[in-house]
């Protein structure tokens, strides 16, 4: 009996340790240090959001608000400074507050507080961005500590299911920002002015009944592109544009239509151009003119039944062909088209088995001509180029002053100053996406490039329609053997 009782006082003895200790850590960790030099640590010390669209509303933006002292803080107050009347917005650990203010929060000693930031910027009459900026004010033991809040605030027109019935041109004043789809009427043409910018919503297409004329310029190209500014997760730079998938795409549909693209930059939707005609009687018109092409789910340019022209431009990273021709004639004069698409998105998504380049008249199309001249064709598969003929030997094309990336080449008349080569040589400058390696997708012609001075000399005449004495970037391009491709070789400077 005397043993077992000794060994139950003991216990005793120890339980009432332990509480006591725990008491003694709880009640320390209740104390709040009231030292003005413990202070607060920030993740960021400026919380910036890209150009925000009026009445719309932001992504939302996070805060890490540390406390890496050996007390436990209070935050007396913890505020947006423009209060409720500011236009960005604080949820504090999951709570609201309408007048953007908090106070009294607790942050345990070495513990963490997350504040999530957005902001809604309302019409200010402007065709330029405002600047809008605010700050997050903290207060602990009488110390104050800021964090800056920013952002670009630009009015926008939406077109929701815009049907355009009449010739009709869309200037460069305002951004556009698309939803659902907007259709140009059948015989209309739709003129896109020098600098205009189109933010399509998820899902969202241009439907081309009738003409599109999207006439930009080298110092004011047009923009066609996904409306998602922000990025992809809290914690990494991957902004939504360099995604895949975005937005729907462009879609000629007139058989009579004499469409002319110059200087747009297109990237990121489902399909880049989509010219389709069924008819292989009536043969519309393409003109793609010092173009970029670029980082779409499906095709980049898939043309059934039309005449395409297109010149230095670039047409690269789809997850089927980058390039698609069936019917009609087919002008392809310094171009780059190159595909290595298993890195065009944050959560790769890999490439079809098909080429960059297809050309086919197995189905029953409108006669075919290909001319391709000093043009870059070129990916991570072994062969990039497919010609899929009735005959390839009596195709009608010519193919000239080429880099193409082919291991079972072809041994055919229309192939003259080919440089046939494999998927081991170094092309570009770099054909790998890593932004936190610093890596994005660069199809300027590498120093070593065995892509460089083997173009051939090009038509004075084409030349000057085409602009062709300058590359895609406004360098000079030689007439004597320039680069194949969009792109002139430059020297680092």
């Amino acid at each position: 009996m005397a043993l077992i009782l000794k060994r139950a006082y003991l216990f005793f003895i120890s339980f009432a340790s332990m509480i006591i200790t725990i008491g003694f850590y709880s009640c320390k960790d209740n104390v709040y240090s009231t030292n003005p030099n413990d202070k607060l640590s920030f993740s960021t010390d400026t919380v910036s959001f890209d150009t925000v669209f009026t009445t719309l509303g932001s992504a939302t933006s996070k805060v890490m608000i540390y406390n890496r002292n050996k007390a436990t803080l209070k935050i007396s107050h913890l505020a947006i400074a423009g209060g409720k009347d500011s236009p960005f917005r604080i949820n504090v650990d999951g709570a609201l507050n309408t007048n953007n203010q908090f106070d009294d929060l607790e942050i345990r000693a070495k513990d963490s507080m997350y504040v999530f930031v957005a902001v809604t910027v309302n019409p200010n009459n402007s065709n330029s961005p405002l600047l809008i900026r605010d700050s997050l004010i903290l207060q602990t033991n009488g110390t104050s500590q800021n964090i800056k809040l920013q952002a670009f605030g630009q009015d926008i027109k939406i077109f929701r299911n815009k049907h355009i019935g009449n010739d009709s041109t869309l200037t460069a004043e305002k951004p556009y920002l698309i939803y659902g789809s907007l259709t140009v009427d059948s015989t209309k043409t739709l003129t896109l002015s020098p600098g205009c910018k189109l933010y399509f919503h998820n899902n969202a297409n241009m439907l081309v009944y009738g003409n599109l004329k999207a006439e930009g310029t080298a110092g004011k190209p047009i923009s066609m592109r996904g409306d998602r500014l922000d990025k992809i997760k809290f914690d990494t730079p991957f902004p939504y544009n360099d995604v895949a998938g975005q937005w729907g795409g462009v879609y000629l549909l007139w058989n009579g239509a004499n469409h002319v693209l110059n200087h747009v930059n297109m990237n990121s939707g489902y399909v880049g151009l989509y010219f389709s005609n069924e008819d292989k009687n009536t043969i519309p018109t393409l003109e793609i003119n010092n173009c970029r092409i670029q980082n779409f789910l499906l095709d980049g340019l898939f043309v059934q039944n039309g005449n395409v022209q297109v010149a230095n431009t670039e047409i690269s990273n789809a997850g089927s062909y980058c390039v698609y021709l069936s019917g009609g004639q087919h002008s392809f004069i310094q171009c780059t088209m190159a595909n290595y698409f298993d890195n065009s998105n944050v959560e790769p998504t890999s490439r079809d088995k098909n080429p960059t380049v297809m050309i086919t008249n197995l189905n029953k199309v409108a006669p075919m001509e290909s001319f391709f001249q000093n043009c870059i064709i070129s990916g991570d598969f072994d062969n990039e180029l497919t010609l899929a003929s009735l005959s390839p030997a009596d195709y009608p094309g010519i193919f000239d002053g080429c880099y193409i990336l082919k291991t079972d080449t072809l041994a055919l008349k229309q192939f003259t100053h080919i440089r046939w080569s494999k998927k081991n040589d170094v092309v570009f400058k770099s054909t790998r996406y890593d932004y936190l390696k610093n890596m994005a997708f660069d199809f300027r012609p590498d120093s070593i490039s065995p892509a460089r001075k083997i173009g051939t000399t090009v038509s004075p005449a084409t030349v000057a329609k085409y602009q062709l004495n300058l590359d895609l970037n406004g360098n000079i391009r030689p007439t004597e053997n320039p680069d194949a491709g969009a792109y002139q070789w430059q020297p680092t400077k």
